[in-house]
């Protein structure tokens, strides 16, 4: 296993976070509708390869509102990473990883006229791979926050966040409950993102649950154009927050529930109660649907307020 590291271009402002795993490729295709029609072979307007997955939409996502972010994962000796690279150097993103011959990870992903897509995951990575302890506990030694996402390597992190008393985020993608992979993320980060997607009318038991077995001070549940669901440690108030209606169509909800997590922990870096944090959440979701292909485009500062601003006008 070979190892790097990348400069970051960033200022020296903001909250500094470690963004532990989730970068990869997408493979866009733009279908006629989803499900697709059983059918020999189907023409499609070109096929497009991004900078993608998870941990690089939050880390893209912060960078742009202003705060420090680094990202730590592991990638190929490929034309993939070579992509990735490319990307993190133009934005000035900071990106500490690790080479593994298995390669990058990468998604095809459909998508309908209307945004909705359906993912083909391509994890490809051993599930026993893990970037050593000695590489990331600087990174949380010196974050002030830290946003796991849901690889095999990452859930080791949250021993040594604990110990050091770190915040903690993670997100839950498409969690059906049950899963037990899922729970050393959902009971032991300190804020907990997921979609309804996949639990429907459970999702409040499923919020629930997670407050009531771990150690989350506040669940958010992502619901599409239903907007959004969350609840609080204390509070058995389920809190609602309607999507937001910015310039322009939704053409492409690759990345929205990452662009929505970083902009609402922006707010809540911040101190903005729940709901101002929802609605900021709520935003930079919007604003991810406006573009073709997932994270081209993150929120920044000034757009937010532009767009918080219309939305208490």
């Amino acid at each position: 296993m070979q190892t790097s590291k990348a400069a970051s271009a960033s200022a020296p402002h903001g909250r500094r976070v470690l963004v532990a795993g989730g970068v990869g490729i997408d493979t866009i295709v733009r279908v006629p509708a989803l499900p697709l029609a059983m059918a020999d072979s189907i023409h499609v307007p070109p096929v497009a390869d991004y900078v993608a997955h998870t941990g690089n939409g939050v880390a893209l996502g912060l960078l742009a509102l202003g705060h420090r972010p680094v990202l730590v994962d592991i990638v190929g000796d490929d034309p993939q990473a070579a992509l990735i690279h490319a990307r993190y150097r133009e934005r000035g993103l900071e990106f500490d990883y690790l080479v593994h011959e298995s390669g990058t990870r990468r998604s095809v992903n459909l998508v309908a006229p209307d945004g909705r897509r359906l993912s083909l995951y391509d994890g490809r990575h051993p599930d026993t791979l893990r970037v050593p302890r000695d590489r990331y506990l600087p990174h949380i030694r010196s974050s002030d926050h830290v946003h796991v996402s849901i690889m095999p390597w990452a859930a080791a992190l949250f021993d040594d966040t604990e110990a050091l008393g770190v915040p903690t985020s993670t997100d839950l993608h498409d969690w059906d409950g049950r899963n037990p992979y899922y729970h050393p993320f959902a009971y032991r980060a300190d804020l907990v993102f997921l979609s309804a997607a996949a639990l429907g009318k459970g999702v409040f038991d499923a919020m629930r649950a997670i407050l009531r077995e771990g150690r989350a001070r506040i669940v958010v549940a992502t619901d599409g154009a239903r907007g959004s669901h969350a609840l609080e440690r204390g509070d058995g108030t389920v809190h609602h927050m309607p999507c937001a209606h910015l310039d322009g169509p939704v053409v492409d909800s690759n990345g929205a529930g990452d662009a929505y997590a970083s902009a609402f922990l922006h707010a809540w870096f911040g101190g903005a109660p729940l709901e101002e944090c929802m609605r900021v959440g709520a935003i930079g979701g919007a604003f991810a649907c406006l573009t073709h292909g997932t994270a081209e485009r993150s929120l920044e500062l000034e757009e937010l307020g532009r767009y918080r601003d219309r939305w208490h006008a």
